[in-house]
């Protein structure tokens, strides 16, 4: 209890003699300086919000116009046309003199000429991020038209944005014409229908286009203008808080630690240098010193996704649940053994030093303590269906002990998991090693993680690490940023000594990690087993398979004068024909954070262009049949690419007019079919975004081996993949094995000989590693 006692700034006893009073000096220094930290984080928040708020301009501006008025003004000239003078009649102050009202009026009209400056310059600014024929420009070739257009960002930019600094200058993101999105729907499912089944869908949209769509489409349009953006509130509501089934495997995603290299092999190290780098993270993002992502170094991106990175959680509801965040938290809570610990990473006003985390941690993992009665496996509630969860919160954790130790948990910056299991590469390089590495990031145990958090860290016992993420609040890229700083913070700027542990002193005064108390009754008990049992299900259904494909790399790709994207998005095709003998609606990823509080939108990667060409190369065609509808499959892939960035995509349009003919209640054959289809195919790239932290040239072994998800459909594959340097790609595979016609280790062979079978027919003369594959191997896959 010494930490409890430690808590208490002040203690008092009843004695014959009256009141004995002990003051705790050093908890009230604790009170004072958490205070002053608070203040000071009150402060650059205000002042940040200043800055942003007059983004472009800059703060000092005003006082330069300010300056140039009144300079004016002693040269006998007036600029303002006369308002300074109106201002002057109508200023309530009359006891002062009249060149100082003369004054104090041209400061007034200064701020309000100030002021419409910095409003036409976002106004510019606005209207000019609204272009986006840049983007449709054939790549290295700009035209003069791009050329004035980035020029003129330039200026209007300003200088030395913060992270929040371009939100009120991005566009709103557009409403599509019905006709437009039905065209396209159309078009991306013509190759995966017959005749028969093509010319019933084309009536169904054609009677929606004409009908009702023009009535859903005017309530979205109104949206449009009162939002800042039509979409995104609907798709956290209704795609990921409304959902009812686990968000584990399902929901969750999660990243990797670097494949070939553990910078310590110390768990308790690791943990300290990287939780420590978490912290500094957030500093950053708390100071909006992060650097706004900006696209060819002018187009700036929306930054509202990182506004709820630490601090938040989600919470379970009946019907729906909610993200809730708080501000600055100056703890994390740590899951060892079935216990759960509160650790405070602040002391006397500053973050605790590497060494000092690891010593902390180090308690944790020598504490033999033994869970209480239900702790261990309390986590599972969140890894089960949402109802459940929402209904056992409700009941059993709204007051007393298990309220407030539920509180810390939900409130905590972040979730951290020692994992007592070895993963990652293993010494004999077994692929397997992965495959158990990737599961137990997605799922773990199914209890030891906090799902709802927005994101857990598990430090395994060799010391690898990864990183789980709640997906509601924010999407993969967001998540990736803050992973790669840590990474590169860790390994090139904290370090560890010749030992293996993190570097400088320990305050060996440092109050112990507190465990958290819980009191669950055995109708708990029962309910956390069902949830349990329902997550252990889940989890055992998946099949994961993740390897490094290291026989070229963008490249070799691009040296083709093919985008690495589409050119892994046709492999995908072909290898998903192989597998199955037809085509399917595929889902790959785009960001629409192009415009205001943009999330993602979806390229229907499969096309009538990419299923000709899969035709033609599995059929025999010649060669140069081949290259030109390679060619012609890849520019429609990047086209769709860039129409689903630039607002012009089919899904979200038509998911939001669902949502509207659901609040008023009227059914449409169309929407309800559109939005029933299965996505057997779900794909996304994982974006190398802050390259300049790593340093590849000195240290190429240090590099991430990406991450995954699990599949979105249970006879379907979810296939993640990043391109790492120029010659490696790693993929991540996941499907059920409930499926029969599913197999991850399959199904990555299969895309393995879709690459080489591509590269050979854009390059005749490449010729595929003998070490990779047999020929007895590449004639079975084709």
């Amino acid at each position: 209890m010494a930490e409890a006692h430690q808590a208490v700034a002040f203690q008092f006893t009843v004695t014959p003699d009256g009141i004995d009073l002990r003051l705790s000096h050093q908890a009230l220094s604790e009170i004072y300086l958490s205070g002053v930290r608070s203040w000071k984080k009150r402060i650059i928040r205000v002042k940040n919000r200043v800055i942003s708020g007059v983004y472009p301009a800059s703060p000092s501006s005003w006082l330069f116009v300010v300056i140039a008025i009144l300079a004016t003004m002693y040269t006998r000239s007036d600029p303002s046309m006369g308002l300074i003078a109106k201002i002057q009649e109508h200023l309530p102050v009359s006891q002062i003199s009249t060149q100082c009202q003369a004054v104090v009026s041209a400061v007034v009209f200064s701020t309000m000429l100030w002021l419409l400056l910095i409003f036409t310059m976002r106004l510019c600014l606005k209207q000019l991020l609204s272009y986006h024929r840049w983007m449709f420009e054939q790549h290295g070739k700009m035209s003069t038209t791009t050329k004035i257009w980035v020029a003129l960002v330039r200026i209007f930019s300003g200088r030395k944005p913060l992270l929040y600094s371009y939100q009120g200058s991005l566009p709103n993101l557009p409403v599509p014409a019905v006709k437009d999105t039905v065209k396209r729907y159309l078009e991306s499912v013509r190759p995966l229908v017959d005749d028969a089944e093509y010319e019933r869908r084309n009536k169904l949209a054609a009677e929606f286009e004409s009908s009702l769509g023009k009535r859903l489409q005017w309530y979205l349009k109104l949206k449009a203008l009162w939002a800042s953006n039509y979409v995104s509130d609907w798709w956290e509501e209704y795609v990921y808080l409304r959902g009812r089934s686990p968000i584990m495997v399902n929901s969750n995603y999660y990243g990797m630690d670097f494949q070939y290299v553990t910078p310590t092999p110390i768990q308790a190290a690791r943990a300290g240098n990287t939780i420590h780098a978490f912290f500094l993270y957030r500093r950053k993002l708390n100071k909006e010193e992060i650097k706004p992502w900006l696209l060819r170094s002018a187009v700036p991106c929306c930054s509202y996704q990182f506004e709820r990175m630490f601090d938040t959680c989600r919470i379970p509801g009946a019907l729906t649940d909610s993200v809730q965040h708080w501000e600055d938290s100056d703890y994390i809570v740590v899951y060892h053994k079935g216990r759960y610990f509160r650790l405070r990473v602040y002391q006397a006003g500053r973050i605790l030093s590497p060494r000092e985390i690891e010593f902390q941690i180090q308690r944790i993992l020598d504490n033999s303590t033994p869970p209480s009665k239900g702790e261990a496996k309390l986590g599972a509630l969140t890894a089960g269906e949402r109802i459940t969860w929402a209904k056992a919160r409700q009941e059993y954790f709204s007051s007393g002990v298990n309220k407030r130790s539920l509180d810390c948990v939900e409130r905590a910056a972040f979730f951290v998991v020692l994992d007592d299991d070895e993963r990652g590469m293993m010494a004999d390089n077994s692929p397997e090693g992965l495959d158990r590495y990737a599961k137990s990031l997605l799922h773990g145990n199914c209890y030891d993680r906090w799902f709802d958090k927005s994101f857990t860290v598990v430090y395994y016992k060799n010391g690898k690490s990864g990183i789980n993420a709640e997906h509601s609040w924010a999407d993969a890229p967001v998540v990736a940023h803050v992973w790669e700083f840590v990474l590169t913070t860790d390994s090139f700027h904290l370090g560890y000594n010749e030992e293996g542990h993190c570097k400088g002193e320990v305050d060996s005064s440092l109050p112990p990690p507190q465990k958290l108390n819980w009191e669950i009754p055995s109708e708990c008990e029962e309910q956390i087993s069902r949830s349990l049992a329902v997550a252990q299900a889940l989890a055992d259904d998946v099949d994961f398979h993740v390897f490094s494909f290291r026989d070229f790399g963008k490249g070799k790709i691009k040296k083709c004068r093919v985008s690495p994207d589409a050119f892994v998005q046709m492999a995908l095709q072909l290898a998903y024909f192989r597998d199955r003998g037809t085509f399917c609606l595929t889902y790959e990823a785009s960001m629409t954070r192009l415009f205001r509080e943009g999330r993602t939108e979806t390229v229907r990667s499969c096309s009538s262009e990419s299923s000709a060409f899969v035709r033609a190369l599995d059929g025999g065609e010649p060669a140069d049949v081949c290259q030109r509808l390679f060619h012609a499959a890849s520019e429609k892939h990047q086209q769709l690419y860039r129409m689903a960035m630039t607002g012009a995509g089919i899904d979200r349009h038509l998911f939001c007019l669902y949502v509207v003919s659901k609040y008023l209640g009227v059914d449409s054959p169309f929407l309800k079919e559109v939005l029933s289809e299965p996505w057997r195919l779900s794909t996304s790239q994982t974006p190398v975004q802050q390259g300049e932290l790593f340093d590849l040239v000195n240290y190429p072994e240090y590099i991430s081996c990406g991450g995954g998800f699990g599949p979105v459909a249970d006879d379907g594959y979810g296939v993640s993949y990043m391109f790492v340097t120029e010659n490696i790609i790693n993929f991540h595979i996941s499907c059920k094995h409930s499926c029969s016609e599913t197999d991850a280790h399959v199904f990555g062979s299969k895309i393995r000989a879709a690459l080489h079978d591509l590269l050979h027919l854009l390059d005749p003369v490449y010729k595929e590693p003998n070490n990779e594959r047999s020929k007895a191997e590449v004639k079975k896959d084709k």
